[in-house]
Order: C-alpha cells, then sequence, then structure tokens
C-alpha cells in the first residue's frame, strides 16, 4: 500500500467525520428546537442510529453510483487526492459559516471537478452525475410534499367532528394508493431494501400489496383514532417520544446515505492501486470505517447549523418535528433504494419548509431559505473548481 494512498484514506475518514459534524443538524435540528433532548443528548443518539446504518444497509449501491461518476479509466490517485481537498475545504468553509449546503455534492463536485481537470469532459459518466443533479431539486421536494401530507394528516386526525376524519381518512387512502402502485411496479426494490427472509417469502406470495398495505392502513387508522382522542397538551407529550423514534429513523437514512458515498471514494482508491479488483469485493473495514467516522462526527455537533434548520427557517413544533423527521427517513430510504445518491441536507430542509407551509406560507422564512437555495446551487461548480486548482497544484509534484 502506497504512502498517497495511505493519506487518500485518512483524508476520506476525515472528510467522513467533518461530513457528520457538518450534517449532525439534519438528524438533530428538530428534536433540539423542540427540546425533546439537549443538544448532548441529541448528537449521542443520532451518532448511534448512523452507526446502526452499518447493519441495515448491505448493497452499498450508493457508493458505486458515486464511485461510477468518473469513467474508470480516468480515475486516479491524484485525481481522488485533488477531489478530497477540495470537498474537505468547502464542507470546512460553509460549516464556519453555517451554511447547511451539501457535503454529498461538495464530495461529487470535487470528484469530477478533478476528473475533468485531468481527462476533459469525456471523463465525466454523465447518466449518475445528471441523476445526481436532478435530485438537487427532487430529493427536497419530495420532503416538502410528503411533510405536507403528513402534517395536514396529523392536523386533521387532532380535529373533532366527522369532516376532520373524512379529510384525514382521504389522506391515508392517498398513501396507500401511491405506495400500492409503486409496490407492484417495482416489487424487487422491497427485496433489495428488506432483504430477510420474511421478505423473500412475501414476494413470492401474489398478496404481498395487500399484505403490507393493509399492516400500513391499520396503523394510520389506529394512529389516526388515537390523537383524535387525546387533548393538546397529551398529545404534545406523546409526539414528543414519538419524536425521538422518527429523528433515530431519519439517523438511519442519514448515515446509510453520506457513509456510502465516501465508501465509493475508497472503493475507487483500491481499485486504482489493484488492492481490490471491483467495488462489490469492497472489504468490510471499509463501510466499517466510514460508518464510524461519521457517528464520530456527529458526535462532535454542528451548532452554528443546527441553530439555521431548527430555528431559522420557520418555528418547529413535537408535531412538525415529526411529521419532518418521517417524510425525511422516507425520502431518504426511498432513495438509497434506487442507488441515488442525495443530500441530506437538501431533503430535511425541503421537509422542515414542508411542514410550516401547512400553516401558512408566510410561516416559512424565505430569506433565509433563498440563501440557502445559492448555497446549493453553488456547491457542486465550486467545489469542482477548487479541486482542479487543488489538481493543478497537485500535479507539479508528479505524484
Amino acid at each position: 500500500m502506497s504512502v498517497l494512498l495511505i493519506v487518500i484514506l485518512f483524508l476520506a475518514l476525515l472528510f467522513d467525520y467533518i461530513n457528520g459534524f457538518h450534517d449532525a443538524a439534519n438528524s438533530i435540528a428538530t428534536v433540539v428546537s423542540t427540546k425533546v433532548l439537549t443538544p448532548l443528548q441529541a448528537v449521542i443518539w443520532a451518532a448511534f442510529f448512523n452507526f446502526v446504518a452499518f447493519f441495515i444497509f448491505k448493497d452499498h449501491g450508493v457508493a458505486k453510483t458515486v464511485a461510477k461518476t468518473v469513467y474508470e479509466q480516468y480515475i486516479t490517485l491524484p485525481v481522488i487526492l485533488s477531489g478530497l481537498l477540495a470537498a474537505i475545504s468547502w464542507n470546512l468553509l460553509t460549516w464556519w459559516f453555517g451554511i447547511p449546503s451539501s457535503s454529498s455534492h461538495t464530495l461529487i463536485g470535487g470528484f469530477t471537478g478533478a476528473a475533468i481537470a485531468h481527462g476533459g469532459f469525456g471523463a465525466i459518466n454523465s447518466e449518475p452525475v445528471i441523476k445526481t443533479i436532478s435530485f438537487i431539486v427532487l430529493a427536497p421536494l419530495v420532503g416538502m410534499i410528503m411533510a405536507f401530507i403528513i402534517s395536514l394528516w396529523f392536523i386533521y386526525s387532532f380535529r373533532r367532528g366527522w369532516k376532520p376524519k373524512v379529510v384525514s381518512s382521504l389522506i391515508i387512502v392517498a398513501v396507500v394508493v401511491i405506495l400500492s402502485n409503486y409496490i407492484e411496479t417495482n416489487p424487487e426494490n422491497l427485496k433489495n431494501l428488506y432483504n430477510t427472509e420474511l421478505a423473500n417469502i412475501l414476494l413470492e406470495s401474489k398478496n404481498l400489496k395487500w399484505v403490507l398495505l393493509g399492516l400500513i392502513l391499520i396503523s394510520m387508522s389506529i394512529f389516526t383514532m388515537v390523537l383524535g382522542s387525546l387533548n393538546t397538551a397529551k398529545a404534545t407529550f406523546y409526539l414528543k417520544r414519538f419524536q425521538l423514534v422518527s429523528s433515530a429513523v431519519f439517523s438511519i437514512g442519514h448515515g446509510g446515505n453520506d457513509a456510502q458515498k465516501v465508501m465509493g471514494i475508497i472503493s475507487a482508491a483500491l481499485i486504482c492501486e489493484n488492492q481490490i479488483a471491483s467495488y462489490n469485493d469492497m472489504p468490510t473495514w471499509v463501510p466499517l470505517a466510514c460508518y464510524t467516522a461519521i457517528a464520530l462526527g456527529t458526535m462532535s455537533g454542528g451548532w452554528k447549523i443546527i441553530k439555521t434548520m431548527g430555528t431559522r427557517i420557520t418555528k418547529v413544533t413535537p408535531f412538525e418535528g415529526v411529521a419532518a423527521e418521517t417524510a425525511g427517513a422516507i425520502t431518504l430510504f426511498l432513495t438509497e433504494n434506487l442507488h441515488i445518491p442525495v443530500s441530506t441536507t437538501h431533503t430535511i430542509t425541503g421537509s422542515i419548509i414542508g411542514v410550516g407551509a401547512t400553516k401558512r406560507l408566510s410561516a416559512v422564512r424565505w430569506g433565509v431559505t433563498i440563501n440557502l437555495l445559492w448555497a446549493w446551487i453553488l456547491t457542486i461548480p465550486v467545489s469542482a473548481l477548487l479541486a482542479a486548482l487543488c489538481y493543478w497544484i497537485v500535479s507539479l509534484f508528479n505524484l
């Protein structure tokens, strides 16, 4: 193993660590702002479930997608080194100013920018890049729509009388119809996500769709009836407890999505050095090290970004926190299942905007949101330019 490869492995895990404390706000901003947990308790909680993702996500599809953004013949150790240096620099800069930019897009921007400096635009595999760029818009949009729907369901579940119950029931039916169509047209995705003996048995059953949808329908209906029977004080008490669950699930999605991006970069470096033959030969220590690094980074916290995410976009109550985190978690699990690297920052921001919009559009501080959008737009091109500059400097040393 060469010295340069060792340096790259160190920088990759350092980026993963920085990714953890840069994106800690994604998992814990709402539980801190609603005072469900103290900041210290929240980062420990999120870090633990970031690492739990190691035992859940086994296909590493996102890692392969990130690694394949550049054609294999153009991937060299100097390209990877330059991309990491640029990504780390941009991440630290945005963290310092409290801007919740995407660590995922920073890494992809750095990797592709260095590759372009090395081999021109022909080095870029356009399919995964276009897919990733499209989800800059789609991930927060999906999160926002889901959070809006879940928030409306909560709101109407609390209200008395038959009209709110009808509206709540219609929302449940809409969710069931959407999920039924997805399950019917993409049954193998369920197997990839839940690759267990039970899932395999269910997939062989002709009644798979109805079994799963029946469980969803029954659980949502029971939850609706329970919420409707509680007064505001009791509902808030239980929602605060449920927020622990929703933030944990979102943290699992965050760990599974973000740690895999670094796994893809490390695998590319190992292939360059002939340590492994392909991405399918990724040694176990790679995901283990990446999940550990991101969990440790999350424990370090990112307090400036937590303030932006938890208070400056819109005021978040416990039920809105549950709605935002649940919507964000669903989006992350879905995109991981589709092997699409998305920004957890964008996803949770869109979800928080969605819950704010259910009150009124003016409840969302659009000035703050527009500033965040500019950061999202600039992240990939700025990271790419930084990486190209880093590659030019690195090439002077003939590494």
